[in-house]
């Protein structure tokens, strides 16, 4: 995966992704948006908004900061979700997720729905989301995963080659994500289409050693059991 080959499939993308990537995966969106203390104020970095299919779902009083490195996906969203409709959007920009310009700290949550399985580098992603995510913040992550056995793991495989074609890698796995950042894990949650999506969320400040261990082990270890949302939450333990 490069930006190019992302900017040229979410290019062909834009005019129709709402219907290919909207119902389906709304009630995901509203769960990430639902764990948030929406209160007035609150500053919200939304990376990959696209067309902005979760706008309508934050309360029109926080501030929402939406990027995106399509310029065709933002064209879209900001003809759909106009400011003077949707006070809760502040801006839509331009942005690679890999180098965001915004000082340390500018937002007290930052969000990332169906990217990390899209940017060439997420590990990269994910360290300048805890950057520019205020100490103690909420950092949440939609997005589907590897399945692990079955018909669905056929089919990822199969495509997975297709990865710089179809716009993202559907072979990416959940252990493996799980090792790319040292944020302090608060759960894994069913996302959407029946947990076929999940939603990860971490808080901004740096966890245990001993949890950096087991995610570390888990992931070398190889199993083809998926960890479910009680082995992996800290608040199961």
């Amino acid at each position: 995966m490069d930006l190019d080959s992302i900017k040229k499939s979410y290019r062909f993308y834009a005019p129709f992704y709402n219907l290919v990537f909207g119902h389906r995966i709304n009630s995901g969106r509203k769960k990430v948006v639902r764990l948030l203390d929406q209160k007035p104020g609150l500053r919200v970095l939304e990376i990959g908004v696209g067309t902005g299919l979760s706008v309508p779902y934050y309360d029109r009083t926080v501030e929402i900061t939406g990027i995106d490195v399509s310029t065709e996906m933002l064209d879209v969203a900001r003809k759909k979700y106009p400011q003077d409709k949707f006070p809760q959007v502040k801006e839509f920009l331009e942005m690679d997720a890999q180098d965001l310009q915004f000082p340390d700290g500018s937002f007290e949550v930052v969000v990332a729905m169906l990217v990390v399985s899209v940017v060439p580098d997420p590990e990269k992603m994910l360290a300048e989301m805890a950057r520019v995510c205020a100490p103690g913040g909420k950092i949440i992550v939609l997005n589907h995963f590897a399945s692990q056995k079955g018909p669905m793991k056929r089919i990822e495989n199969l495509i997975a080659p297709l990865s710089r074609r179809i716009g993202f890698r559907p072979d990416f796995c959940l252990k493996t994500f799980l090792t790319l950042t040292d944020r302090k894990l608060i759960g894994v949650h069913k996302g959407a289409i029946n947990g076929m999506w999940k939603m990860i969320e971490f808080e901004n400040t740096p966890c245990p050693k001993k949890e950096q261990e087991e995610r570390a082990k888990g992931n070398s270890e190889g199993t083809d059991e998926e960890p479910t949302p009680s082995e992996i939450s800290l608040g199961a333990k």
